[in-house]
C-alpha cells in the first residue's frame, strides 16, 4: 500500500472529511483496502459517516465493486438502514451504470431489512442474544432514526426510508397504499421512513397519485389523517415546483373547510386549522369563532392565528379568554396574537399577565408580543425590565431585545445584565440589539 493510500485508510477511520478528499485529489486510491480487508468506502458506510461516503464516491470510489466478502458498499449502504448514507453511497453514476440483477439483490435487501424488521434481522444475522442497544438519533437535518446495536453490529432503523428512495431511484412507482403505510407505520412525525415517503409522494406530481394520498382524510386511523394534513402543508409549501399549482390550490380549498367539520382528532383538527390559515381561506375567522372553546388543547391553540389583523371586538375578546386558559400552550399562541396589535386596555391587561405567566413558553412569546407590537406604554417597559431577573440568559436576551425595539433608554442596562454572550450567539440576531440601538439613538444618528 502506497504512503497515500495508507494515510486515506487513517483519515477513513476517524471521520477527516477534508483530508479525505485532499488525499484523493492528491492521487490516494478512493478504493483503496484497509486493515480488514475491505475498501474504506465499506468502513465509511458501516460508521454512518455520510460526508465521507460522498467524497470517497465523488472521487472515483466505485460502490458496487465486489470485495472478498461478497458484499457489495451499495449492499452495506442498504442493510444499515441509513437513506442518508444510501444515497451518498449511490451517486449519480452507479444509478446508471447498475445491472438489473443487482437492482433486484438491493431491493430484496431492503424489502427483507423492512419487512422483518431492523432488531430482528440484526438478531438473524449475527446470531447474538440477549437486549439489544436501542436509541434515537439525528438522521439528516430534521429527521430522526433508531440506532440498533446488537452482537458488535450497528444499524438504523430506517429501512422503510431506503426501500422508498430504492424504488424512486430505480424509477419504481410503488402503490400509494403501501407507501401510506410505510409512513404511519411510526409514530414520530419526524422519523426518516415517514419523511422519504411523503417527500417522494410530492415529487411524483401527478393528480392521480394526489387524490390516492388525499383520499386518505377520510382513513379511520388518525395517524392516515395526519400524513395527509401534513402531506397537504409541505405541497402548499412546494407549490411553485409542482406541474399543476393552481389545480392542487382549487383541490385544497375545496377540501379543508368540509374536513374541519366532521374531524373527530384534536390533534388532526389542530393541523386542517393550520392549513386553512396558511390558505388565508375565507372562513378562517368563522372557524376560529366556532374552535375557541374546544376541549382538546391541541385545537385551542391554533385559533388566535385565525384571526386577521387588526382584531375585531369579537375575536379580541376570544383572544384575551384565550390568553386565560389553562393550558400554557393556548396562552402562549394567545401572547403571539398580540404582537403588531394596537392594544387596548383589555387587551394590554392579558399581556401584563402573560409576561408574569409561570411557563417560560409563554413568557417568551409574551416578551416577542411587547417588543414587535406597537404599544408603547411604559408599564409594558417595566414589565420587561423586571423579566431581566428571571430565566436563563437567553431569555434576558429576549427581553434586552424586546427593549431595544421598544427604544427603551434601559436598554444598555438590559444587555449588561444579561452578561457575556458565548461563541453560540455569534449569528443571533439579537446579539446585535444594543449596537443598533445605539446607533439609532446616537446624537447625529
Amino acid at each position: 500500500m502506497g504512503e497515500l493510500d495508507a494515510l486515506l485508510v487513517g483519515a477513513v477511520g476517524v471521520g477527516d472529511v477534508e483530508a479525505v478528499r485532499g488525499l484523493v485529489e492528491a492521487g490516494a486510491d478512493p478504493d483503496a483496502v484497509g486493515g480488514d480487508g475491505l475498501p474504506v468506502l465499506c468502513a465509511a458506510v458501516t460508521a454512518f459517516a455520510v460526508e465521507t461516503v460522498r467524497a470517497l464516491v465523488e472521487g472515483g470510489a466505485r460502490p458496487d465493486r465486489v470485495p472478498a466478502d461478497g458484499t457489495t458498499p451499495l449492499v452495506r449502504a442498504v442493510e444499515g438502514g441509513s437513506p442518508a448514507v444510501w444515497e451518498a453511497c449511490l451517486g449519480e453514476r452507479a444509478r446508471e451504470r447498475l445491472p438489473e440483477g443487482e437492482r433486484v439483490r438491493l431491493l430484496e435487501v431492503a424489502r427483507r431489512w423492512y419487512e422483518v424488521g431492523a432488531e430482528a434481522e440484526l438478531r438473524r444475522v449475527t446470531g447474538a442474544e440477549g437486549p439489544a442497544r436501542i436509541e434515537v438519533v439525528a438522521e439528516g437535518e430534521f429527521d430522526r432514526v433508531e440506532e440498533i446495536t446488537l452482537g458488535g453490529r450497528t444499524v438504523r432503523g430506517g429501512h422503510g426510508a431506503v426501500l422508498t428512495r430504492l424504488e424512486w431511484d430505480f424509477r419504481i412507482l410503488a402503490p400509494v397504499e403501501e407507501l401510506m403505510g410505510r409512513a404511519t407505520k411510526y409514530e414520530h412525525e419526524d422519523h426518516v421512513d415517514r419523511s422519504a415517503v411523503e417527500w417522494i409522494l410530492l415529487v411524483r406530481e401527478s393528480a392521480e397519485t394526489w387524490s390516492q394520498v388525499v383520499e386518505h382524510h377520510r382513513h379511520p386511523s388518525p395517524a392516515h389523517r395526519a400524513f395527509v394534513a401534513d402531506f397537504l402543508r409541505m405541497g402548499d409549501l412546494m407549490a411553485g415546483a409542482v406541474a399543476h399549482p393552481r389545480w392542487y390550490e382549487r383541490q385544497r380549498l375545496a377540501l379543508l373547510p368540509g374536513w374541519a367539520d366532521v374531524e373527530p382528532d384534536g390533534g388532526v383538527l389542530g393541523l386542517v386549522l393550520d392549513l386553512l390559515r396558511a390558505e388565508e381561506h375565507p372562513q378562517t375567522r368563522a372557524f376560529g369563532l366556532r374552535y375557541a372553546g374546544h376541549p382538546d388543547p391541541r385545537v385551542r391553540r391554533r385559533v388566535p392565528p385565525l384571526f386577521l389583523r387588526p382584531l375585531d371586538h369579537e375575536t379580541a375578546q376570544v383572544v384575551q379568554d384565550l390568553g386565560r386558559d389553562v393550558d400554557a400552550g393556548v396562552r402562549a399562541a394567545a401572547a403571539e396574537a398580540l404582537a403588531w396589535e394596537p392594544l387596548r386596555q383589555a387587551e394590554r391587561e392579558v399581556l401584563f399577565a402573560l409576561l408574569r405567566d409561570e411557563d417560560p413558553q409563554v413568557r417568551e412569546r409574551a416578551v416577542y408580543a411587547a417588543g414587535h407590537g406597537s404599544d408603547r406604554t411604559p408599564a409594558i417597559a417595566d414589565a420587561l425590565m423586571e423579566l431581566l431577573d428571571v430565566g436563563d440568559q437567553d431569555a434576558r436576551l429576549a427581553v434586552a431585545y424586546a427593549l431595544s425595539l421598544r427604544d427603551d433608554p434601559r436598554t444598555r442596562e438590559a444587555y449588561e445584565r444579561v452578561g457575556p454572550l458565548g461563541p453560540e450567539c455569534a449569528g443571533d440576531h439579537r446579539a446585535d440589539g444594543l449596537w443598533r440601538w445605539e446607533l439609532r439613538n446616537a446624537p447625529n444618528g
